[in-house]
């Protein structure tokens, strides 16, 4: 088989480490990077730290600006994994997750008549004003392979009539945490900023719905900056200057902004921390898989089973809601269950089901 992985985005360069080592196995992988994340703290220093092998191709689109035209730049995307097939003749295309090289790469493989997998497939937040939740559902909808994380997720694919073929794989993106767990305790994280393991919260902020909002922005930041611990929020280069353009980068007492570290590093400062706050999904998923309990700066989220076992509050913007659910934020009594996320094997289950859509035992 030769399966051409499409990637561009932080989220997907974790996911894929774990399931390249396991695609690699069994056959051939052309991986094709869009350029969505270009930076070398947002991309390249990913695929050194979690040894992702350089990729086959890199399309550079969005390397002009972060705050890009999203429609032109999908469609360069489009343009450049249509070409890249085209010129690599591979046998199936494989995406993962929810963002506009998501998108692009299920558009190229469906015009070129390829089979495509979709990887964490059937996340749905019922937000159609995200941008990730068109992505997600547009994949899903032209996969022939959906390759969902959870049950809840594969009950919503044939609730939606998916026309492609559901398989429960579990979470690489456990598996990507567990491959870094020990490092990550080793590096020290806390230590070197000056802090004390559970003695600050860790934090991330990068989506558009909140970072695009002034008036939702002002209320997040002045929610961090008042908590009872330091809170420390590596930024994303758009957020720094979405911050900037608010004015709300200064007079900071309680928030500390970083630079956007490497993953092991994340997950180091995440789990010595007191707990998380964030917009984001995957970091959502990895404080549970590191019993770290987590507020979430969204009025919903995917990962409903984080919610329902109580390791995970939804906050939204308010700020009296965020200081509420971080007032209130402790572990629960029961364990994270990581048997339910694949216990660490879902990479190779991934590699199982491509495999056999490829038309090649596994």
């Amino acid at each position: 088989m030769r399966v051409l992985t499409v990637v561009g985005a932080r989220p997907q360069f974790i996911k894929a480490a774990p399931v390249s080592r396991a695609l690699r196995r069994l056959g051939e992988e052309i991986l094709v990077h869009t350029g969505q994340h270009y930076d070398e703290s947002m991309s390249d220093v990913f695929f050194r730290d979690l040894r992702i092998p350089p990729p086959d191709v890199h399309l550079g689109v969005g390397a002009g600006s972060v705050t890009a035209d999203p429609g032109p730049r999908l469609a360069a995307m489009t343009r450049g994994i249509a070409a890249a097939i085209a010129a690599r003749k591979p046998t199936c295309v494989m995406v993962y997750g929810d963002t506009d090289s998501t998108l692009a790469g299920a558009l190229a493989a469906h015009e070129a008549g390829l089979p495509l997998a979709h990887v964490e497939a059937g996340l749905r937040s019922h937000n159609l004003k995200m941008p990730e939740e068109i992505n997600r559902i547009a994949a899903d909808h032209i996969s022939d392979l959906l390759l969902p994380p959870t049950p809840s997720a594969a009950a919503t694919l044939r609730a939606e009539r998916v026309r492609g073929q559901v398989v429960v794989v579990g979470d690489v993106m456990l598996d990507a945490c567990l491959s870094v767990a020990e490092a990550a305790k080793a590096l020290g994280v806390p230590a070197k900023l000056g802090l004390t393991p559970r003695g600050y919260y860790a934090a991330t902020l990068h989506r558009a719905e909140n970072t695009d909002d002034p008036v939702r922005l002002a209320a997040i930041v002045g929610a961090l900056d008042s908590l009872d611990l330091p809170v420390v929020l590596p930024c994303h280069p758009r957020t720094r200057g979405a911050l900037g353009r608010a004015g709300l980068l200064d007079g900071l007492t309680g928030l500390r902004l970083i630079d956007p570290i490497p993953y092991p590093e994340m997950m180091g400062l995440l789990a010595e921390s007191r707990g998380l706050l964030t917009d984001s999904g995957g970091l959502q998923k990895e404080a549970y898989f590191v019993a770290v309990p987590c507020v979430t700066l969204r009025d919903e989220t995917e990962w409903v089973e984080t919610v329902h076992s109580g390791w995970n509050r939804l906050a939204g913007a308010d700020a009296a809601r965020i200081r509420a659910a971080v007032a209130e934020l402790k572990a629960p009594g029961e364990s994270p269950d990581l048997a339910f996320y694949g216990g660490g094997h879902a990479a190779e289950t991934v590699a199982d089901c491509v495999a056999r859509l490829c038309g090649t035992d596994a």
